[in-house]
């Protein structure tokens, strides 16, 4: 069994969105169009995403106009996209919409997975769900040298010192890559 990873960019105070859901601010800072070697996940097999971040990329990409995109980034992974509304699904993608808690799908997420890792793409909360359940195994954050006014926090609740174990720290361009293990179970 894989482990199920929360791998976000951030500013460095915090946001992994402006207050418009957007993620222009990141795109701006050097290498952040087309990250460094090792600022994603290894061994990925499915992907989860809220419906805030599914939508961003849909429209910041056209995917819907250009279903050839989806793969650029999500590949033939199955995607498993929590929301309580009926989203488009762009042509030739393998995504699987689920409402609910993140404990009512686990066990189909983990399938999909088979022996491979489970990345959350976002958002924050969605990954907050996973860490309240004992579910999230790791946390990787590549901090921009950006800090916003606003918008959608890493992670909304309170996350002490203890349930975190810091794995490794470099730069990666103008990046700086955290790793922690999450140890609260």
């Amino acid at each position: 069994m894989g482990k199920i990873i929360f791998d976000t960019a951030t500013s460095i105070n915090g946001f992994i969105a402006d207050e418009h859901n957007s993620l222009d601010w990141l795109f701006a800072v050097e290498g952040g169009e087309q990250p460094d070697e090792g600022l994603f996940p290894e061994d990925v097999t499915v992907m989860v995403e809220g419906s805030t971040t599914y939508e961003w990329i849909l429209e910041h990409e056209d995917i819907l106009a250009h279903p050839e995109k989806w793969q650029g980034f999500h590949g033939s992974r199955p995607t498993f996209l929590f929301t309580t509304r009926n989203l488009p699904i762009p042509d030739g993608a393998d995504v699987r919409i689920v409402a609910g808690p993140v404990t009512d799908h686990i066990d189909a997420i983990r399938a999909a997975a088979g022996d491979g890792n489970i990345w959350v793409v976002g958002g924050g909360d969605l990954a907050g769900q996973f860490l309240d359940t004992g579910l999230l195994d790791e946390l990787a954050i590549s901090v921009a040298p950006v800090a916003l006014t606003g918008g959608a926090p890493l992670l909304p609740r309170r996350v002490e010192s203890d349930w975190l174990r810091l794995m490794s720290a470099q730069a990666h361009g103008q990046f700086a890559r955290l790793v922690y293990e999450v140890r609260r179970g």
